[in-house]
């Protein structure tokens, strides 16, 4: 029986195994095979099996300050999507197939109802994404923390054959860039989103400010797109070379990364379209256009490298628009 002194210093012990109950639901929910055990050990057990030259990729991420609106509009049911997505679209550009995650959730005070909810959309991201929540932690740091605000991290791995990654070995000069279309702003950029909307009276959250056809607090909110099944689909059919998730750095920081030191890319101006919310944050902000383009994904989440002759084909089969080039120049150029 646990004495109260440590619940009196502002930890509960209790709170904290009622999550754990709460959440094993949902992880059950998410299991593969590979998954050994269930939650409440000390360590997830996973056995990998049905390769032949194996190897692991591993990625981690958390959501940054959307956390903020989240807390400040009350819903914490999408946050957990982002963060799954933010680590295993990562991995998923290596050509990795996630196999399973771990999260963190670090707050003052546990709140079981909103951990879980949390929960509740890690374990939906990792179904959508065929991995396993395999565990996790909660720390309760009080202190830390304010009054409702708490913190969330997360780390996947994948696997995949050696001869299938994704490393831009065979990219070269003529190679088109298809770009995949985002769900909105994903998980980037949001230390300025909030300097510019978040507590204009411009700007409630709880409206439309013009155009987006749904209310700020929903846009802002709504969760970053999960890329890992679209991309093993389409390394089985077709001849993929290269691939960037487009995150923290914008399009100008994250497609040199999918690129040969010695080549670079011209993006193409209005080859795609771009969502109302970001053409909203230039005007509000006065960004230029290298601003929008090394800050945000501006529309486009995921960006695929392929000969020109599959280029057309590709896109219109992931729904997505041919945006640019492969250049013998390094660096990202406009035209």
């Amino acid at each position: 029986m646990p004495g109260n002194a440590y619940r009196d210093a502002g930890v509960d012990i209790e709170a904290g195994e009622a999550l754990v109950q709460r959440i094993k639901p949902m992880a059950k929910r998410t299991e593969r095979p590979g998954v050994i055990g269930s939650l409440g050990g000390f360590g997830g057990l996973f056995s990998l099996q049905g390769y032949t030259d194996p190897v692991l990729v591993s990625g981690t991420d958390g959501v940054g300050t959307k956390l903020l609106v989240a807390q400040q509009v009350g819903r914490h049911d999408t946050v957990g999507i982002d963060l799954v997505a933010m680590c295993v679209n990562d991995i998923a550009v290596s050509g990795a197939e996630p196999l399973f995650f771990l999260d963190y959730i670090a707050t003052g005070k546990l709140d079981v109802d909103q951990a879980a909810e949390v929960v509740e959309g890690i374990a939906r991201g990792c179904e959508r994404s065929g991995c396993a929540l395999l565990g996790g932690e909660t720390a309760e740091m009080p202190g830390m923390y304010g009054p409702g605000h708490y913190d969330i991290a997360g780390f996947c791995v994948g696997v995949v054959e050696r001869d299938q990654i994704l490393d831009g070995r065979t990219v070269q000069p003529g190679d088109q860039l298809v770009g995949v279309p985002s769900s909105g702003l994903h998980s980037n950029g949001f230390s300025l989103v909030r300097r510019l909307l978040i507590g204009d009276p411009a700007f409630p959250l709880d409206a439309d400010p013009g155009g987006l056809g749904r209310s700020l607090s929903d846009e802002l909110m709504e969760p970053t797109r999960l890329y890992p099944r679209l991309l093993l689909g389409v390394r089985e059919a077709w001849s993929l070379k290269s691939a960037a998730h487009i995150t923290g750095g914008g399009l100008t920081g994250n497609v040199p990364r999918a690129l040969p030191a010695t080549c670079g890319a011209t993006l193409w101006r209005g080859s795609w379209p771009v969502p109302k919310i970001f053409e909203l944050l230039q005007r509000v902000g006065e960004l230029t256009e290298a601003d929008m383009l090394s800050t945000f994904n501006v529309g486009i989440g995921l960006v695929l490298v392929v000969g020109e002759a599959q280029a057309d084909g590709l896109a219109e089969a992931v729904g997505g628009h041919i945006i640019g080039v492969v250049t013998d120049t390094p660096g990202v150029a406009l035209q």
